[in-house]
């Protein structure tokens, strides 16, 4: 009877830490899954609304799209040359579902014979130049170039710091700019 008595006991023991756990440490599987499940569609809600802007049939390498996503609020920034754009870019994110509201920040540039004198020159100066030319053999080539009024500012993504220096440098020279941003990223 002792030996049952010990075997018993020992089997309580061995079970008590099994059966004694708090329950937030059991629900925390739980909560992990969900935030994971939470990051995971704001991963392809990221992903949906840049494939949607990038699928903008007047999206061109002289308007500039940037977005945020907070939740289920997106909130669209940048300049395009193009009132409609605008709207196109607000009307094909609020289409996505799984967004609520859209904050459409984007800027229209002013419509100038001179601005869009400067964006060709510009656009040649950069992509005829051997070491950029392959940034314009995308759809939408990845270094934007934005004019307003004379200033000339680049966005987008370059493979290296001499891409970016090299892009700065082109831009500069063109003739009537009057400056250059250079906000390229190298990605």
């Amino acid at each position: 009877m002792r030996k049952e008595f010990r075997a018993l006991f020992v089997a309580v023991m061995f079970a008590a830490p099994i059966v004694a756990l708090p329950y937030p440490a059991a629900a925390r599987p739980r909560a992990e899954k969900k935030q994971r499940s939470q990051e995971k569609t704001h991963e392809m809600l990221v992903k949906e609304v840049r494939h949607q802007l990038v699928m903008l049939p007047w999206y061109s390498v002289f308007d500039n799209l940037a977005y945020k996503v907070d939740g289920d609020k997106v909130t669209l920034f940048g300049q395009v040359t193009r009132p409609t754009l605008k709207s196109d870019a607000e009307a094909a994110v609020k289409s996505i579902e799984g967004v609520s509201s859209v904050v459409n920040n984007i800027e229209v540039l002013p419509p100038s014979p001179m601005d869009d004198q400067i964006r060709r020159a510009v656009y040649r100066a950069i992509y005829s130049e051997p070491a950029l030319s392959r940034y314009s053999i995308q759809a939408v080539p990845s270094i934007h170039i934005i004019v307003k009024n004379g200033n000339v500012t680049l966005e987008g993504v370059v493979d290296n710091e001499t891409d970016k220096n090299l892009a700065y440098l082109r831009a500069s020279q063109v003739p009537n700019v009057f400056s250059v941003k250079n906000n390229l990223v190298v990605g």
